[in-house]
């Protein structure tokens, strides 16, 4: 049997019960191309900070949260209200850690935004 080794993250999904307007809202908030038809497919960015690394953590709820690099927080969180977000923690820096941000898209899917 051959060696096994830790297993890398290799795709992601948003589910929407508005697939269209989650596609407009993530398209024009981050500059993302978005398909068309029932699965609407998004093009690769520029490239993630490497190595891509997650965790898992003790909390309230449960459920998946995507940390999507941007170039400006206080732009995108601007930007975030325009399409109908909403700002849940305004920007904040751990130590040793980027500067993060928290908004919920207009379903309330969590996101953190990563200032680059």
């Amino acid at each position: 049997m051959p060696e096994d080794w830790a297993r890398p993250m290799v795709h992601w999904e948003i589910e929407a019960k508005d697939a269209e307007a989650m596609g407009k809202f993530y398209g024009e908030l981050f500059n993302w191309t978005v398909g068309e038809g029932r699965i609407k497919n998004l093009s690769p960015g520029l490239g993630p900070p490497d190595p891509i690394t997650g965790h898992i953590r003790q909390g309230e709820t449960s459920g998946v949260v995507l940390y999507i690099q941007v170039l400006d927080l206080a732009t995108t969180l601007q930007k975030t209200r325009d399409l109908g977000g909403q700002v849940l923690r305004e920007p904040f820096q751990p130590q040793g850690s980027p500067t993060l941000a928290w908004i919920a898209d207009p379903e309330g899917n969590r996101v953190v935004l990563v200032q680059q």
